[in-house]
């Protein structure tokens, strides 16, 4: 859960490569994954796509017992918002999901209005304020 994701764990991130376009999700899945690489495409194996992946830097260290690296992994199951707006999550979002748009390296990302599947309220357009939940 996007919760649990400590700043420890995200201090070696140089980049985040979006394999899709972001500005089109109001919200994507992030996880940390123990994978055999610091940088480039890690192998996909849940349902649904991959949205992206961090990079991790020369000095982040692997695990002594596995080898392997903890890098965030951005993704989406079939019955997320973007393919079933009317769903389960039409009107919330999953506890992993935050805004993609509040995501960066090193920033593990949070809610927003539009993550939880409403829409600002009238005042907040008029003002153009977007604020966090």
């Amino acid at each position: 859960m996007s919760s649990l994701i400590s700043a420890d764990e995200i201090s070696h991130e140089t980049d985040i490569v979006w394999l899709e376009d972001i500005d089109e999700l109001d919200y994507v899945r992030q996880s940390i994954d123990r994978l055999p690489t610091r940088k480039g495409k890690p192998p996909y194996r849940r349902d649904g796509r991959m949205i992206g992946y961090a990079n991790l830097g020369p000095d982040a260290k692997s695990s002594r017992a596995s080898g392997t690296f903890r890098r965030r992994v951005f993704w989406l199951l079939p019955h997320d918002r973007n393919s079933d707006p009317d769903g389960l999550y039409a009107k919330s979002a999953p506890a992993e999901a935050v805004d993609p748009r509040t995501l960066e390296p090193r920033v593990k990302g949070y809610k927003t209005e539009r993550s939880e599947g409403g829409p600002p309220s009238a005042a907040m357009q008029e003002l153009g304020i977007q604020l966090p939940l």
